[in-house]
């Protein structure tokens, strides 16, 4: 959304299968234009049909081709599509005068990757000129990523990755959708437009990551604590639009603190906290060790009176804790002497509330952990 918005691009349609509710919620709280700058931000969600079936999205390609007439409502001849989950700096205004210049029916943003990312991204052949000549989507064939190998290189194996951005000329993107009736646009209609359509590749040579999995979630977050990695977030030219909160800067008592962001309304209590990234509202207390931690924090103090399933009465994390290598979802509460630590190094555990994912220990949203709990 910050992308969109700090390149100029002002009329966007989100398009939502679930939570749309709290989706919607957040859009309309973050993102306020006015008269003297105006756009518009659309939520699309899945219809019901003459049936009063409703009409499930089933991929990329199947939500947009969906909501086709209207996003066709637009006089654009351009049309951008991005997908949720995926961090960048970019200027998407360039993207476009290059599929502008190169009257290219679609444009795929593309960028060099290594071998262990290659097989989780789509894959492109292209010539000199930049005109995209195969695509495959994740491969894992070891013939397949040969074939798709960058010449030249002396080192470590590398490979032209599509970032999963596209700009589609707007009779080219009716026609594909219209002409290939399956889901994706990753594992079908890309291959499609690259065997009919005149198909380049927009060269982006900046930070980019897609946060799809737990694991590179939790990296992209962490990799905000370092120097001068990961998604720049201090470029007052390109902010990254948040909700405001209006809350104080952090409260901090007898805490070593290293390589950590501490986030406003914090309280913080505890003996250390290292390399972590520490929420809004997040409240530590005496004696607690956090090392490699991202925290989500809460969206408030104190819950709210609601009917049916009561929230607890505060989200604190307690005394005399020891949690490594974790993500704390919000509203959670975790008793005193709580050690999460994964000492077994498990890859996978299901619990109450807790979890480990790819060695990854996960709190849900909600959660409440009991004093003395160790995992």
């Amino acid at each position: 959304m910050s992308n969109s918005i700090n390149s100029d691009f002002r009329q966007i349609f989100v398009i939502a299968q679930y939570l749309s509710d709290e989706l919607q919620h957040h859009l309309s709280q973050t993102y306020q234009f006015d008269h003297f700058r105006p756009g518009c931000i659309d939520v699309l969600t899945p219809q019901e049909d003459s049936g009063g079936e409703r009409q499930w999205f089933l991929g990329t390609a199947d939500a947009v081709r969906k909501n086709l007439s209207t996003l066709f409502k637009s006089p654009a001849e351009y049309f951008l599509i991005l997908a949720g989950d995926q961090l960048y700096n970019i200027n998407f205004q360039e993207m476009v005068a290059y599929a502008e210049k190169m009257k290219a029916d679609l444009t795929i943003a593309a960028l060099p990757v290594r071998r262990n990312e290659a097989t989780r991204m789509g894959l492109l052949r292209t010539t000199s000129s930049g005109q995209v000549v195969e695509f495959v989507e994740k491969p894992t064939e070891e013939e397949v990523l040969h074939h798709f190998e960058l010449t030249g290189g002396a080192g470590e194996k590398s490979y032209l990755g599509s970032m999963g951005i596209y700009v589609f000329r707007r009779e080219a993107l009716k026609t594909l959708l219209e002409q290939d009736l399956r889901a994706d646009f990753g594992f079908h209609l890309i291959d499609t437009a690259v065997k009919k359509e005149k198909t380049y590749a927009f060269m982006y040579n900046g930070y980019w990551e897609d946060i799809g999995t737990i694991s590179s979630y939790y990296e992209a977050n962490l990799m905000l604590t370092r120097p001068h990695q990961g998604l720049n977030t201090y470029d007052e030219s390109n902010p990254i639009y948040t909700q405001p909160t209006c809350l104080p800067g952090p409260k901090i008592r007898s805490t070593r603190i290293t390589q950590s962001i501490l986030c406003e309304g914090s309280v913080i209590e505890a003996a250390e906290i290292s390399h972590s990234v520490i929420g809004l509202r997040s409240h530590i207390r005496e004696g607690t060790v956090i090392r490699d931690t991202v925290m989500m924090g809460n969206h408030l103090y104190m819950p709210p009176v609601r009917e049916g399933r009561s929230m607890h009465e505060e989200f604190w994390v307690g005394k005399d804790c020891v949690i490594e290598k974790a993500i704390i979802d919000e509203h959670v509460q975790i008793g005193n002497n709580v050690h999460l630590t994964n000492v077994k190094k498990l890859q996978s555990y299901d619990g109450t509330g807790v979890f480990i994912r790819e060695g990854i220990i996960i709190v849900t949203a909600g959660a409440k952990i009991p004093d003395g709990f160790i995992l």
